[in-house]
């Protein structure tokens, strides 16, 4: 059995975000080095159920597990019960496709696995199909057409050898079929060689990489002596924003901030731009992102006269101090009061006022029990 890993919760709410925003699941994989797809499938079905609590689980405790979720009261669970039965018949509806009938297997196939909990008629009701062709389908089930026999014999012949074998080799086991039809077949049900996978190298080589000048030291002795930056995505709106800021780590001041739709050069540009004059040695640590190793931002950051450090792949924890303002920001504004969907406009108010608290107002303990903006203030 291989060792279990723990993600920290700022990883799985990045990759949570990077999947609403349309990014690859392998892009996600390999920017967040998550070892396995169905960690992934599973804080995103968290996601959507609304259990975020559940995110913050230890490794191999379930927190369904004997008597299930802590419920505020009785309201928070009757909701969370009505939320899941809706779901079932959505899901009951969305096996029936537009304008196509409902695949009698997919019936059959349904209607064995949910009648020990569900009546057959409730099932056939939902899906639109009378139980009196549930049961001719049933009774059928076993006349299988040359086609079917077809597919399922290739099935076997890849079974058989353990999917080491691609289509050409199928077809030459499997007279009498032409290649492309095998290879679709193969396509079809997901029975493709599993021996060397291909793997695609991205093409381009990124301008510019630093090395890690801040190897996880988030000490500093003077303001904007170290600083870090990230981007993260606000999947809140109306479309997709993203949030780019710069945090300075010696009193954890969000010392510049830029709102976009499009996280490109001239977005990451714009909040660099908005730093103050620098002191000799400056630091500005960030991942290595395609708008990090640009050569238009490369050059900005030399003539600033800034030191470039950068993270290693697959690592958010060389840049935690960001990471853990973006899932405070978000924790404490969007998830505390349940606001999945609202207006772009509400996003960039909601943001803004919070970093205003965040610098402002809201106290951290490492601090003295003081604001960012006090703390400055008074060491200076």
């Amino acid at each position: 059995m291989g060792t279990r890993v723990s993600y920290p919760v700022e990883v799985k709410m990045k990759a949570i975000e990077m999947r609403l925003a349309g990014v690859p699941v392998k892009e996600v994989m390999e920017e967040l080095n998550i070892r396995n797809y169905t960690q992934l499938k599973k804080w995103m079905s968290w996601y959507r159920n609304g259990e975020l609590h559940r995110l913050k689980q230890p490794v191999g405790k379930q927190y369904t597990f004997g008597k299930g979720p802590e419920y505020e009261n009785e309201t928070a669970k009757l909701q969370v019960e009505n939320r899941y039965l809706k779901q079932q018949i959505e899901g009951l509806k969305k096996v029936r496709r537009v304008g196509e009938e409902v695949a009698p297997k997919v019936v059959i196939q349904l209607v064995e696995d949910l009648k020990g909990t569900i009546p057959v008629g409730v099932i056939c009701r939902h899906l639109g199909v009378g139980r009196s062709s549930y049961y001719r389908w049933k009774m059928n089930a076993d006349n299988q057409t040359e086609k079917e026999i077809r597919n399922r014999q290739i099935g076997d012949l890849c079974k058989q050898h353990k999917f080491r074998y691609g289509y050409r080799k199928i077809t030459a086991l499997y007279p009498g079929v032409c290649e492309k039809t095998v290879q679709r077949v193969m396509q079809k049900y997901g029975w493709q060689c599993r021996v060397k996978v291909k793997k695609r190298k991205r093409t381009g080589q990124p301008t510019y990489v630093a090395q890690n000048l801040l190897a996880r030291d988030f000490t500093a002795s003077k303001p904007f002596e170290k600083l870090v930056t990230d981007i993260t995505y606000l999947p809140f709106g109306q479309s997709m924003m993203y949030l780019s800021n710069i945090l300075d780590v010696y009193n954890g001041e969000i010392v510049a901030q830029t709102i976009g739709f499009t996280q490109d050069t001239v977005f990451v540009l714009d909040t660099l731009h908005q730093l103050p004059e620098l002191p000799e040695g400056c630091i500005l640590h960030s991942d290595q992102g395609s708008v990090y190793t640009s050569y238009a931002y490369q050059k900005a950051i030399k003539e600033k006269g800034i030191t470039m450090s950068m993270s290693r792949k697959g690592t958010p924890a060389d840049n935690s101090p960001i990471e853990t303002f973006h899932s405070t920001l978000k924790s404490e504004t969007f998830y505390l009061d349940n606001i999945y969907r609202t207006t772009n406009a509400c996003v960039i108010q909601i943001v803004g006022e919070f970093i205003n608290y965040y610098n402002n107002i809201r106290i951290q303990t490492k601090l003295n029990s003081q604001s960012p903006v006090k703390y400055r203030q008074l060491a200076v």
